[in-house]
């Protein structure tokens, strides 16, 4: 049965309405943000998306130091563009920039619930496309809502936003795949691809393989008569416009794939399917878990799907085609190979359940099949109970059930039941009588019965639905790390760095007690500290040698509070926080905030020539490497009962160094306590200061915690200022005269006859080429991790150039412009070889009109 345009746009808007009702309505019942006190910045959402996008608001509003090549606030200078196709891609990521900043967390969370409503439309819309089913859009609208608001998206997707455009993306596929089908919209096909591969890659590859697979399932149902020529000639169609499309989005995909491929190596895992009664758990509402696939979509929706395979009113290849479909994927989700295929064949860190939208988008496919061709009957409702009631019993002695579970679960099935029933009344009651000529005005009654099905079918799902939402709000805050919205704490360490502020002639680095590991995106300034998936290997490596600390095993790079690396990296204020009272481990702190500045050399700096020298086991000694001078004492230690004893010179200032400790360190009776959290290698403990050396020079060090005995050897340093002070004097007197920074690059001017190396203090990552004096540019050099410039010296006028390109963007830009070209051709052969046909046809016409009347 065929639907109208407008009867589809109701339909697709139910469905986003009762997306949004539902999770706002779970959000309020946990008060969870922004309906509540509890934070909903939950692991990386609040430590990776809700920065990326302050920092898309900074882009937006100029802002921002650095632009889409060159982010000069985090990681000491870092490629952008990769962290962009990656967080920041979507098409609805603009739109935080129309939100006031202080209001980022809100729109973030606006942000993310728009993506959940345009993935119920969009499914909707596909639903339509598959089978019209007349007067039921709207349960095509409730069902497109079931999708949006599975367990993947409500529990798992919901903090991880970028995801959300995977859960968008498949039902878009498959309509491209309807196309390729039918034959039409061959250049909007190949751009719908390409913003979905834009928007997030990862999930965009999951749901192609998906949209690959109900193509093929469409095409073996289909009963048009097509000979299997014509079959195929419809996967190729289909294959070239998936490979047009990801060709369109090349420029970007091919900077995140080699963004990847130089990023620091994080964790491994291998794969190990969950139980299934852990399984069919996840089925149901009101359960969680990271680690087991979330298929939960209301018991109406499950029930609908369940009884496919037994509704008689649909055709017997469709129904055993769809159910096998659905089967087949449930078991991919839990055998290893094909669980390699799913995720790009690497299992990923985290939830190893990231393809379960797929499953949820097949299901709810199958449930509109069933209803689309007739409501299901008594024999198909009770064969659909009955495997809901299966799946319910396996899943008896899952942990995962909760008290809500099961009553949900029934009063799910009862209402999907009675809506069913009362949709088959309302139907016959508008069926015109026998012999009935012209349209048959539909019974007030039989309207009211249809209303009634669809207020119990919707109302069963939007419960469902939130109860879920709000269970999965309370366990994400006990299971997860979390970490408060913008608020007075942020402002004011923004306030503190604005104030301070003198990019480029010094950086202004935000500080060590991090609110989160992405803390210059949103406070501000020019830090050490970064986290993303594309952290440089470089990078990390360079500063773990230098004593930095880490998180996220190593992909979470922090500041390092220690006066010689902030010389050598140009950093010439610091703030300091009191700890974050947020953080369940943290303790009362009454310190305010403080600045500290300090006269540090230029952004470039000229080291003597001579042999590079290279980094060894003590970040002591590597911070004098890269500084060029002598300025610690390394004393032997000695530990006893938890307490590390020294000797160092008075006035000098201690550090202490202790990867792997996880406790508190204080020095002297008198001193502060300060945090050190290793645990290699996930956690690194950064090099910390203590405090003064006493006068007789005896250090004394409390240490509280565990693995005390695992300090490395040379775990103290006693640092001279004095020593620091002129071998900074050094570097400033030989070092550039002036600096100037662009959102891709570097330009310095030396001291005429400057010889040796300059050295950028910038990580030498991937992608950096340079010159001097206008020469040709080439590959950046290396100087103990940092960019780096040999000269000559025989220059009168030296100057010095870097620019950055990330790696991928000249051949993925060379691959999208091709694309393009194809495309136009695509979209504008058709319409030429039309008019050709009709000038033709014309002429022809003409002739014979000349003919006739000689």
């Amino acid at each position: 049965m065929s639907i109208t345009e407008p009867a589809r746009g109701r339909a697709a808007a139910l469905s986003a309405l009762i997306t949004v009702a539902a999770v706002c309505a779970g959000d309020a019942l946990a008060r969870s943000f922004p309906f509540g006190p509890h934070t909903r910045s939950v692991n990386d959402l609040g430590n990776q998306f809700v920065p990326y996008h302050t920092r898309l608001w900074d882009l937006l509003h100029g802002r921002a130091d650095g632009g889409v090549l060159v982010n000069w606030q985090s990681g000491y200078g870092t490629s952008f563009l990769p962290d962009i196709g990656t967080y920041l891609g979507s098409p609805f990521a603009p739109l935080v920039g129309l939100f006031p900043r202080d209001e980022i967390d809100l729109a973030v969370y606006l942000v993310t619930v728009l993506k959940m409503a345009a993935a119920a439309a969009a499914m909707t819309v596909l639903l339509l496309a598959l089978r019209g089913g007349g007067d039921r859009w709207w349960a095509a609208g409730v069902l497109g809502s079931s999708y949006a608001l599975c367990g993947w998206a409500v529990t798992e997707a919901v903090y991880n936003p970028m995801w959300m455009d995977g859960l968008i993306a498949f039902p878009l596929l498959c309509l491209v795949g309807e196309w390729a089908r039918t034959g039409r919209r061959r250049v909007l096909g190949p751009v719908v691809v390409a913003v979905a591969w834009t928007a997030n890659f990862y999930t965009a590859y999951m749901a192609t393989l998906g949209a690959g697979l109900v193509l093929l399932l469409r095409l073996l149902t289909a009963d048009d008569g097509a000979p299997v020529r014509e079959r195929l000639r419809v996967l190729l169609r289909a294959a070239l416009t998936t490979l047009l499309g990801i060709g369109l989005a090349a420029p970007v995909l091919a900077v995140v794939f080699l963004g990847s491929s130089h990023a620091y190596p994080g964790w491994t895992r291998e794969f190990e399917p969950a139980g299934w009664a852990d399984v069919f758990a996840r089925a149901l509402p009101a359960t969680y878990s990271f680690f087991t696939p979330a298929v939960f979509l209301g018991t109406g929706a499950l029930l609908l799907a369940a009884t496919l395979l037994l509704n008689r009113a649909a055709p017997g290849r469709e129904r055993r085609a769809w159910t096998l479909l659905a089967a087949v994927v449930a078991v991919s989700l839990q055998w290893g190979p094909t669980h390699l295929v799913w995720h790009v064949f690497a299992t990923p860190n985290g939830s190893p359940y990231r393809q379960t939208f797929v499953l949820a988008g097949v299901l709810v496919m199958a449930a509109w099949v069933s209803l689309s061709y007739g409501w299901p009957g008594r024999r198909a409702l009770l064969g659909g109970a009955g495997l809901v009631a299966v799946v319910a019993l396996g899943a008896v002695t899952s942990p995962r059930i909760t008290s809500w579970t099961y009553p949900l679960a029934v009063a799910g099935v009862a209402a999907t039941v009675g809506a069913v029933v009362l949709a088959r009344r309302a139907e016959h009651r508008a069926r015109p009588a026998a012999g009935a000529r012209g349209p048959v005005p539909v019974p007030a009654r039989g309207r009211g019965l249809a209303v009634a099905a669809a207020l119990l079918l919707a109302g069963a799902q939007v419960a469902q639905a939130a109860v879920t939402t709000a269970y999965a709000d309370r366990q994400r805050l006990a299971h997860l790390d979390d970490y408060a919205p913008w608020g007075d704490r942020q402002r004011a360490q923004a306030d503190a760095v604005a104030d301070a502020d003198g990019w480029p002639a010094h950086r202004t680095e935000p500080g060590r007690e991090q609110t989160t590991g992405n803390d210059p995106l949103t406070v501000g300034g020019q830090g050490a500290a970064y986290y993303s998936s594309h952290t440089p290997d470089v990078l990390t490596r360079t500063l773990a040698a230098l004593g930095a600390g880490w998180t996220s095993n190593g992909r979470s790079v922090q500041s390092v509070d220690n006066p010689v690396t902030d010389a050598v990296f140009s950093v010439g204020a610091r703030v300091r926080m009191p700890r974050d009272p947020h953080q369940s481990w943290s303790r009362p702190d009454d310190r305010g905030v403080t600045v500290t500045r300090a006269t540090v050399p230029q952004l470039v700096t000229v080291r003597p020539p001579g042999p590079e020298p290279r980094f060894g086991a003590s970040p002591f000694r590597n911070q004098e490497k890269l500084l060029g001078a002598r300025v610690y004492t390394l004393p032997p230690t000695a530990l006893r009962d938890g307490t590390l004893t020294a000797v160092c010179p008075a006035r000098g200032e201690v550090f202490l160094w202790a990867p792997d400790f996880f406790g508190t360190a204080r020095l002297g009776r008198d001193g502060t306590e300060s945090d050190l959290r290793g645990g290699l290698p996930a956690r690194r403990a950064a090099m910390q200061p203590l405090g003064a050396v006493p006068d007789d020079g005896r250090v004394t060090i409390t240490l509280k915690g565990d693995r005390a005995g695992g300090l490395p050897r040379e775990s103290v340093g006693c640092l001279d200022r004095g020593r620091l002070a002129a071998a900074v004097d050094g570097l400033r007197s030989g070092g550039a005269t002036s600096v100037r920074v662009t959102g891709s690059g570097v330009r310095a001017d030396l001291p005429p006859g400057a010889a040796g190396t300059a050295v950028f203090a910038v990580p030498r990552i991937a992608g950096w080429s340079c010159g001097t004096d206008g020469a040709k540019a080439r590959p950046a050099g290396s100087y103990l991790g940092l960019v780096a410039v040999p000269l000559d010296g025989r220059s009168t006028s030296a100057a010095v150039s870097c620019e950055f390109s990330p790696p991928g963007l000249r051949a993925g830009g060379f691959a999208g412009g091709l694309s393009l070209l194809v495309l136009v051709a695509v979209g504008v052969l058709p319409r030429v070889r039309a008019r050709r046909r009709s000038h033709t046809k014309t002429s022809s016409g003409d002739h014979r009109i000349v003919a006739h009347a000689a």
